[in-house]
């Protein structure tokens, strides 16, 4: 590894205090973390409305990141300025919702308005603070301890540390919340339909699968009609027995059994084949199907039914080019 220059070294120092000093505060939020983190997930679950987040500053920023992440795991929400709320934007807040309030002195004079009204309406306060006994967690319903012993900022020019902290806050409940409420890979899927996961998510067997013409033949057929249909249908063919799946025989199980012998055109398929094959259904996720093709070395799957009858093959190159990896 090639050596740092020193003024370069200097700026890696820097840089890796920074983190650590972040990674540290993060570390601590999760040692006290207790009852009213129970407490503010259990109202959130409870709440019929939306949350409604807010902030203002680098809090404002980070309310707004916060929200977002709520709305994408499928608990909506929105992030409400609090000076705006006071000229006309307040109309959004209905008492079936949340509010969370984040602010690292929990003393902002523009946070008030807002927090007067949500009072006025009944609507619980969840404040993420560093400051438990400031006037805003004197009127939140809970308070989250986002106390830092450290900026990474020398002389506490900037908000850091007491960032990644609420960030991270707002995260766990959030995942907490998802969990709570038994959001699933597919819920998840249908918000992010635009995005290279959500279409991993909603992709399915049924979506790439084959349907039509198949390479199928029962085991009593002779080999000379498999390696006929190896050739034209990609180097799989399904083996079947009255509609059911007896087995596969594949390009490289024709290439062992010439090496063995020259004298193979009229055995039968059953003889060659593979007699547990693995398989997979139409409403699979097409990248569970990738998943098991690459754990197993092979290049196709033949598709079942509820019955175990084939309705279908599936090629790896297929759901690749489908975007299932």
């Amino acid at each position: 590894m090639r050596k740092l220059a020193p003024a370069s070294e200097r700026l890696v120092d820097r840089g890796k205090r920074v983190l650590a000093l972040e990674a540290a505060a993060v570390q601590e939020l999760a040692n006290n973390l207790g009852v009213a983190f129970a407490r503010a997930v259990e109202i959130l679950a409870g709440a019929k409305g939306r949350v409604i987040v807010s902030g203002v500053g680098k809090s404002g920023l980070i309310a707004r990141k916060i929200a977002a992440t709520f709305t994408s795991t499928g608990t909506p929400a929105m992030f409400l300025h609090p000076v705006d709320s006071l000229h006309g934007d307040l109309g959004i807040v209905s008492r079936d919702d949340v509010g969370i309030v984040l602010s690292k002195s929990g003393a902002s004079d523009e946070l008030f308005g807002l927090v007067n009204q949500l009072k006025r309406l009944g609507v619980p306060i969840i404040a993420l603070t560093g400051d438990a006994d400031s006037p805003l967690g004197r009127q939140a319903t809970v308070v989250l301890d986002a106390a830092v012993a450290e900026e990474a900022c020398p002389e506490t020019l900037a908000p850091t540390a007491s960032t990644t902290v609420a960030l991270a806050l707002g995260d766990a409940l959030a995942v907490t919340l998802l969990e709570v409420k038994g959001f699933r890979r597919e819920d998840f899927a249908a918000l992010h339909p635009g995005g290279v996961l959500g279409r991993k998510l909603l992709l399915r067997v049924a979506d790439v699968m084959l349907t039509q013409d198949l390479p199928m033949l029962a085991p009593q057929r002779p080999m000379r009609e498999c390696v006929v249909l190896l050739a034209g249908k990609r180097g799989t063919v399904v083996v079947v027995e009255q509609g059911t799946l007896a087995g596969v025989v594949t390009a490289g199980d024709l290439t062992r059994l010439m090496e063995r012998t020259d004298q193979f055109l009229d055995m039968p398929v059953g003889a060659v084949m593979t007699k547990t094959p693995k398989s997979t259904t139409a409403d699979e996720l097409a990248s569970a199907a990738v998943s098991l093709m690459e754990r197993h070395g092979i290049m196709a799957l033949p598709v079942l039914d509820s019955d175990k009858k084939v309705v279908g093959i599936v090629h790896l190159h297929d759901l690749m080019k489908a975007g299932a990896v």
